[in-house]
């Protein structure tokens, strides 16, 4: 692109030079012929000249006597012409249809004359030809042939430069302006729209420019590319702040309900008029908010932790088939999942992967109580533990096409979970484990047909 734009300019230069030398030299040769001449016409035809030379073959001298050959009397008739022959002294000796004006007899100044002006009349230009015992002269009447004389003088071409040399400048000026204008127009044009365009992006305005062609196609179609990205990006940013903004409204709510509880019964407890049935019960339920705030710190703290990278993992080899198992397991035994349908099974009794056991237990556990919590009691659930994949698929209400497109982002909760407590972070930090750990996680689903979730590991 460098080398381009610099050829374009050098090119536009030379071109602006080329047009002004050409321009300078129509003007002087023109300046020139004007000055020598005085009554410019069309070029002289050479087959006259060529035509004079060869007569001299239709002429016969015998004693004194001239006369023509029939051939060369047709001629004459066809050029419109006649003949004029001297000896000589100059004196004419013969002719053919010689005008009633033509002299007799012609000295060099006369033939001189002749020759060069049109001394018998306006139609006519004068012919010289002729060999060592006579000369002639052929006049051919053709007012579109004409012969111009050209005499060359430094001094005098000097002289048109010094006289015409301000006008010679000015022509120069405005010929560059104009040239220079056209030129210029050209180029510029598009940096202009290159520059507009950069000040729109600069203003968040993002416009899109038609695409030229030739040299710089590929710098508006770049800079139209980064225009679509920008107005995606800023899209995006608005529709996290508001996702962002909802967040801290859920969570806030969140943190208020139990901050409330624990106020009100710490109140109770001060006041010291319970039994001591009240006092434990009190005592539950504050330990109850209390770990749930706890929870929702520890979300906030490990979001952060992973967005930026920072999570320290502890990888040791572990069997995920009996890992996994263990989880389900544990799952049933709680009391509020105990009549919960979970269906396990393995490709292989052992299958090793590198793990952190307590983060992907985490990732794990999110998506089988999102199964659990979202669809109804008699849910159906699969688990697969393959040899570099957990696949978990249930029967359930699935989820809306428009919630799946940001089931992993951060601060989300779908149309389903409006009545349901949580952070909106457990499916982007369950994501985000995995991911740090070098796999993939995919959701598919539809609505009334259930959902899967396909943890893919990383190969050993």
């Amino acid at each position: 692109m460098k080398w381009r734009l610099t050829a374009q300019f050098l090119l536009t230069v030379l071109s602006i030079a080329v047009i002004v030398i050409f321009v300078n030299t129509a003007i002087f040769i023109s300046l020139f012929f004007f000055q020598q001449s005085t009554n410019f016409q069309a070029p002289e035809v050479t087959n006259n000249e060529q035509f004079t030379r060869d007569f001299e073959q239709y002429i016969q001298y015998h004693n004194g006597a001239i006369s023509f050959d029939a051939k060369g009397l047709q001629l004459l008739k066809e050029h419109n012409a006649w003949v004029q022959v001297l000896n000589e002294d100059g004196d004419m000796i013969g002719g053919h249809t010689v005008p009633d004006n033509a002299l007799s007899h012609y000295s060099p100044l006369d033939l001189i004359q002749t020759y060069k002006y049109r001394e018998i009349d306006s139609s006519t230009t004068i012919y010289i030809g002729g060999n060592d015992e006579l000369n002639y002269l052929i006049g051919i009447q053709d007012r579109n042939v004409s012969r111009i004389v050209w005499n060359f003088s430094m001094s005098s071409f000097l002289q048109i430069i010094g006289k015409y040399g301000l006008a010679i400048v000015i022509a120069d000026l405005l010929v560059t302006a104009l040239v220079g204008w056209l030129f210029g127009r050209a180029l510029t044009k598009p940096l202009y729209a290159l520059i507009e365009q950069i000040q729109h992006l600069k203003n968040r305005k993002h416009t899109q420019i038609k695409t030229p062609k030739g040299l710089y196609k590929p710098v508006v179609s770049n800079l139209n590319e980064v225009s679509r990205e920008l107005a995606a990006h800023d899209l995006e940013r608005k529709r996290l702040e508001i996702m962002r903004e909802e967040w801290i409204s859920n969570v806030s709510h969140d943190m208020k309900t139990p901050l409330a509880s624990i106020r009100g019964y710490s109140e109770l407890l001060r006041e010291g008029n319970i039994t001591k049935s009240e006092q434990a019960e009190y005592a539950r339920i504050i330990e109850k908010q209390s770990l749930h705030m706890q929870h929702l710190l520890d979300d906030l703290n490990l979001t952060m932790r992973l967005r930026h990278q920072q999570l320290p993992l502890q990888l040791q080899d572990t069997n995920i088939v009996q890992f996994v198992r263990e989880i389900v397991i544990d799952i049933l035994n709680m009391p509020q999942y105990e009549q919960a349908n979970i269906q396990f099974d393995a490709s292989s009794q052992i299958i090793t992967h590198n793990i952190d056991a307590h983060f992907m237990r985490r990732a794990i556990v999110n998506f089988l109580s999102n199964a659990l919590l979202h669809n109804s009691h008699d849910v159906e659930i699969n688990v697969h533990v393959d040899t570099d994949s957990i696949i978990i698929s249930d029967n359930g209400k699935g989820i809306a096409e428009e919630d799946l497109e940001h089931i992993f982002e951060r601060y989300y909760r779908g149309t389903n979970t409006e009545h349901t407590l949580g952070t909106g972070l457990g499916t982007a930090i369950a994501r985000d484990i995995i991911e740090a750990h070098g796999g993939k996680v995919s959701i598919t689903s539809k609505e009334n047909e259930g959902t899967t979730v396909n943890i893919y590991f990383k190969k050993n």
